[in-house]
């Protein structure tokens, strides 16, 4: 399938389809079992779009929510998008084969990162809501590209609010532990404290290596934790409310 062919939406709230060439067969299953939510992270909606398009980038997604609530398709939902790169969750690598992809625009981190629009929101919501209820995606499955490449991306970040995503049935969310002084853990440290925030982390999905040091990707893994659960304070230390909060998730899946 290139660019200059089509294909029917997969689902019905998709005002467009604009085919994107990159994608491929899914390996190892014909089904999805994941979401995974991305930002587009570029400074407009074109070049996101026109980048997603591009045989000479190799990237693409599934959907493309636009900041108005519009949604396009770019890639069937039968075939491999490649969106998630290097990347891993609960054990496995090939995150594009078993992954439903859409890119939220949003300008990202590195431009200024603005709030995600209420319409927009709206638009994401109501196409995850969809997505998960036909492919019957469990809440853990439904993540964000920090989660399952921590080393490398941060999207959507902080600001995307996963509890309205919540409240409507999509993901899978704990109330965040608030702030408080206490103990807590930072690069460098070492101990049983540590293997057991490193298992902990592990046992819900995150690639960490369980050492018992704080090392920097345990540093990247906590942060990334943090920009989707709890997004109060997301700085890599594993304090009293990180803990709980995970602790939480953990007990509560």
């Amino acid at each position: 399938m290139d660019a200059s062919s089509t294909f029917p939406a997969d689902s019905p709230l998709a005002a467009e389809v604009l085919v994107s060439p990159n994608h491929g067969e899914r390996v190892g299953t014909l089904l999805p079992d994941m979401l995974v939510l991305h930002y587009t992270g570029m400074p407009s909606a074109e070049e996101a779009v026109a980048w997603l398009r591009s045989p000479e980038k190799a990237v693409s997604c599934h959907y493309v929510v636009h900041e108005d609530g519009r949604i396009v398709q770019l890639v069937p939902e039968a075939r491999r998008a490649w969106h998630a790169g290097a990347s891993s969750w609960a054990g496995a690598t090939d995150i594009n084969s078993l992954s439903i992809g859409i890119e939220i625009v949003n300008p990202g981190h590195d431009f200024g990162y603005p709030p995600f629009p209420a319409r927009q929101i709206e638009a994401v919501t109501a196409l995850a809501k969809d997505i998960v209820t036909r492919l019957a995606i469990n809440p853990d499955r439904v993540l964000a590209h920090s989660d399952v490449a921590p080393l490398r991306k941060q999207d959507p970040g902080e600001k995307f609010p996963w509890e309205i995503l919540h409240r409507a049935g999509i993901g899978h969310l704990v109330e965040e532990e608030p702030i408080t002084d206490g103990r807590y853990f930072m690069r460098g440290e070492s101990g049983q404290p540590i293997e057991a925030l490193q298992a902990m982390l592990g046992f819900y999905g995150y690639q960490v290596p369980i050492t018992g040091t704080f090392c920097g990707t345990t540093e990247a893994v906590v942060r990334a934790f943090q920009r989707h659960f709890r997004r109060q304070r997301v700085d890599g230390v594993a304090d009293v409310s990180t803990l709980a909060t995970l602790y939480a998730l953990c007990a509560s899946r």
